[in-house]
C-alpha cells in the first residue's frame, strides 16, 4: 500500500527520496510516483520542504530465472 510522506529535507530531488525510502531498487518507481501525484512533474524536479508527497511500494521480486549457460571454449 503506497505511503504519503511529507517532505523535510531541502530542494530534494524525487529520485532521491525514492532510493532513500526504498534503496537502489526505488529509483525505478519515479514514473509511479509521478502517475499517483498528479502535478508534481510541473511543480519543477526539486521537491520542497513541507510537500506531501504519495510514494509506492516495490513490486515483488521475482524468483531467479535458470538460463542455459554457453560456453565458447568447450
Amino acid at each position: 500500500m503506497p505511503q504519503t510522506v511529507k517532505v523535510r529535507g531541502d530542494n530534494l530531488p524525487a529520485d532521491l527520496l525514492l532510493w532513500r525510502i526504498h534503496g537502489v531498487r526505488g529509483q525505478e518507481l519515479l514514473e509511479e510516483m509521478l502517475e499517483l501525484n498528479p502535478g508534481l512533474a510541473a511543480k519543477g524536479v526539486l521537491l520542497v520542504p513541507g510537500d506531501s508527497v504519495i510514494v509506492p511500494d516495490l513490486p515483488l521480486e521475482e524468483p531467479f530465472a535458470t538460463r542455459e549457460v554457453v560456453t565458447l571454449f568447450g
